[in-house]
């Protein structure tokens, strides 16, 4: 007989990892225990050397669906041999080196125990098991036990105390594992505090109350997993305006939500990776590509709509298709789609025919709210009703955002589903110290870095907001608290205004810790180099780093750069031609002020208004205070130089009339324009179908100039070309002389690899457009998938950088 002391690390607490390992064991004839600890589980056993080995294989064969092994060790075991079972022991703390698993989407068996009337979990919108439910919305500490969670204050009853020490059942150990007697409650109540009375409604309960009110053109405050959201019916665009005027949210697109799939292929086109993703435990908010709905006048009337009197009152099984508002997704031809991932919102859309609206519940650019107490006085005079229940969110979760682009997944915000799952590090990074990577100031994530594994946190937003950047400080505090970390080293980007990295500094000084300062465009590039998993010592790639800007070397802000770097070093090789952004962050918020800079940096006024005077943007920017405008850029009055290709794109929106004097969100004008783009003009491939750019030399390096382009597109306004056209050679001429820089560099240097990086490229046409070509040349394109390429993944970046340079 041998013994064995097995040590196994990766996801592998509260995913029904023990249960599995138990029933193995028995399975194999093994003596011996499984216990978590602070670095994942240790099993002991006892057993002849082929039933050990069969057990190893089994084990990572029959893994969990949540569970994920990152290494399994083995050694002899060297204590006394006195095992006459198999069991599960008790968990006990250590050094905390596991993971913590994301918040999982209902499971099938838990979704069709809430619809089963002789279940005892009928109609419960907190059922869950080892395969689903809540997790680090939930958890305080490490391990992942039920007293470490906000679970702890519900004492288990009779029944699901039985299931829970039961091996065998899928809900052994299961934290968060509850039913209506001894569970979380979900109430009703109206945001005036007045009672709901009996005679409002003959719902089965409050749950199911909801949708009738959301029927009726209500906006209802939805408690869910990770926040709170705001709901109400996608296809009543008086409710959606409603909604928009009270969150103060007045044109960035929002989420929706179906009962199934089959109601969102009523509305968008869904590929097989797109359902996947949609299905998948994880249960993102997908970006579909909408249908044209075909118009009638029938579809006007709401099949569903008025009261219910009575629970058996159900509505056609196949009612005549409503139309997505208007005001869902405004300038938009995509939709972002998400299926239910509670049973509570399984138990909500039972018998809604339509998708809703389900939006982050807040006060536009605030985080999301949380707590009922917050909800009732920040959301109290957007939503109708609340429905809340008393489960309390420990971590605030908002929900992921990715898509399809070529048959490979893009990931735009990592959140719910996806953190903190940790990230694999390439080979080098094996032995690293404790690293902490502030991250950025939009679209903020931190970093841990540890035993060859990235942390990333869920998305934080956007800390120029002060409730953000306090939920920030807060959620760091949780990370360095849950994982025992203590950064070696700290760091952080090289703008000296952005709040993370000030914070940085201040931790760094506090705590005697070593700082590095990484500039914002290479620690794009490393980041996806990094997921791509590239060797440390690799020779270096070529970066193309395309965002709205970062701090750049020169003190001037870079936003469209051709990088040689690997994770130590870079060297800048070509750049866009540097334009004034007049009235520093006013430029990002007002795109005219960037068609202004750039025609003024390619053209003199006087030859713009001889030769376009009658064109409607010149006759724009006449009404504007151009004198007070060129006295700043004179004599550089907050007008920075900036190399970046969001502006640039900003500048072409707005020169052809999309969010022209104003955009309400980041990025609105490039979407918009990316929306308007003609299919047929960029399936062609006339030459004389796509703008031209110059390629120069300015400060010793390439340039890329924009001049031809403008000439070419204030000559087909003249033209009165249909702006979709026009925003299709934009696209093509753009992406075409991407590829020409890279063809001049390469033939300079030897690449191997490209990297595409930055927000731009959440642009799918011209990730798409770039990346075709260059596999033409025989390249080998990296691009993110499993982390934003816009600064949501900045912080990985930062953390690898600082990792290489610790070695120097």
């Amino acid at each position: 007989m041998t013994a064995e002391e097995i040590r196994v690390r990766g996801t592998v607490q509260g995913v029904g990892f023990r249960p599995t390992v138990y029933r193995l064991a028995q399975a194999c004839g093994l003596l011996g225990d499984v216990c978590n600890d602070g670095e994942g589980v240790v099993i002991r056993v006892s057993g002849t050397d082929a039933s050990i080995e069969e057990f190893i294989r089994r084990l990572q064969q029959e893994c969990p669906p949540l569970a994920r092994i990152n290494e399994i060790k083995r050694k002899c075991y060297e204590g006394e041999v006195s095992f006459d079972d198999f069991v599960i022991s008790h968990s006990f703390s250590s050094v905390v080196k596991t993971e913590i698993s994301p918040d999982a989407a209902t499971c099938v068996q838990c979704k069709e125990e809430i619809f089963d009337p002789y279940s005892r979990f009928y109609r419960y919108p907190f059922n869950n098991c080892t395969h689903c439910g809540p997790r680090l919305s939930i958890i305080r500490a490490i391990p992942y036990d039920r007293c470490n969670t906000s679970m702890a204050s519900f004492n288990l009853c009779a029944e699901c105390t039985k299931e829970y020490n039961d091996v065998e059942n899928r809900r052994f150990h299961a934290q968060p594992v509850a039913c209506h007697i001894c569970g979380p409650k979900a109430t009703l109540e109206r945001s005036d505090r007045k009672p709901i009375t009996a005679s409002m409604f003959s719902m089965l309960d409050d749950v199911d109350a909801v949708c009738t009110l959301l029927q009726r053109g209500e906006i209802v405050a939805i408690k869910g997993i990770g926040g709170i959201h705001l709901a109400c019916d996608a296809t009543n665009e008086t409710a959606v305006q409603k909604l928009r005027q009270r969150k103060q949210r007045y044109h960035k697109p929002f989420a929706l939500m179906a009962r199934d799939i089959e109601i969102i292929e009523n509305y968008c086109t869904v590929s097989d990776k797109e359902r996947e993703l949609l299905e998948s435990s994880a249960a993102p908010i997908v970006l579909l590509k909408q249908k044209r709905l075909k118009e009638d006048k029938e579809t006007q009337r709401h099949p569903d709509a008025g009261i219910f009197s009575s629970p058996r009152h159900r509505v056609s099984s196949s009612p005549r298709l409503l139309p997505i508002a208007p005001s869902v997704a405004p300038g938009q031809n995509t939709l972002g789609f998400m299926l239910p991932y509670t049973p509570l919102h399984h138990l909500i859309l039972k018998r809604m025919n339509r998708p809703i609206v389900l939006t982050s519940g807040n006060i536009s650019d605030e985080p999301q709210c949380i707590n009922n107490e917050e909800a009732r006085e920040k959301l109290g005079k957007i939503a109708d009703y609340f429905l809340l229940h008393n489960r309390e969110i420990v971590n605030r979760v908002d929900d992921s955002v990715v898509r399809v682009v070529g048959e490979q997944i893009q990931m735009i915000r990592r959140a719910r589903g996806y953190a903190p799952a940790p990230i694999n590090l390439p080979p080098g990074f094996n032995n690293i110290p404790h690293i902490l990577a502030m991250g950025g100031e939009l679209k903020n994530t931190f970093c841990l870095l540890r035993d060859g594994q990235a942390i990333l946190s869920q998305h934080l937003g956007d800390l120029e907001n002060a409730a953000a950047f306090t939920a920030y400080q807060d959620t760091l505090s949780l990370y360095l608290n849950l994982f025992e970390h203590k950064p070696e080293a700290i760091a952080l980007d090289k703008h000296p205004e952005y709040l993370s990295s000030k914070l940085g500094k201040e931790l760094a000084a506090a705590n005697q810790i070593q700082l590095y300062s990484i500039q914002h465009h290479h620690a794009h590039i490393a980041a996806c180099m990094a997921e791509n998993g590239i060797p440390l010592d690799s020779p270096p790639v070529l970066g193309i780093a395309l965002d709205g800007l970062g701090y750049g070397e020169d003190n001037t802000l870079w936003g469209g750069e051709f990088l040689l770097a690997d994770y130590r070093h870079f060297q800048r090789l070509a750049k866009f031609k540097p334009v004034p952004m007049i009235g520093g962050e006013k430029a990002i918020k007002q795109p005219w002020r960037n068609t202004y800079a750039q025609l003024t940096s390619a053209f003199s006024w006087e030859d713009l208004k001889n030769q376009y005077g009658e064109l409607e943007i010149i006759k724009f920017l006449e009404n504007k205070p151009l004198n007070l405008l060129n006295q700043v850029v004179s004599k550089s009055i907050n007008s920075p130089l900036t190399s970046s290709v969001g502006r640039l794109f900003d500048a072409v929106a707005a020169a052809i009339g999309i969010c022209r004097e104003e955009c309400s969100y980041e990025g609105q004008a490039a979407i918009e324009m990316e929306a308007l783009v003609d299919a047929n003009t960029l399936n062609n491939h006339e030459e004389t179908l796509n703008y031209s750019f110059n390629i120069g030399i300015l400060d010793n390096i390439y340039c890329i100039d924009s001049h031809p382009m403008w000439q070419t597109l204030l000559n087909d306004l003249q033209q009165q070309m249909p702006l979709s056209v026009i925003a299709a050679k934009f696209h093509k001429g753009l992406a075409q002389t991407i590829v020409e820089m890279v063809n001049i560099i390469c033939k300079q240097n030897v690449i191997k690899n490209v990297v595409l990086t930055g927000g731009v490229y959440q642009n799918s046409i011209l990730l798409e457009q770039v990346r075709e070509n260059l596999q033409k040349l025989g390249l080998n394109i990296l691009t993110h998938s499993i982390i934003p390429c816009n600064d949501g993944g900045l912080s990985l970046g930062q953390a690898v950088i600082t990792a290489a340079q610790y070695y120097l």
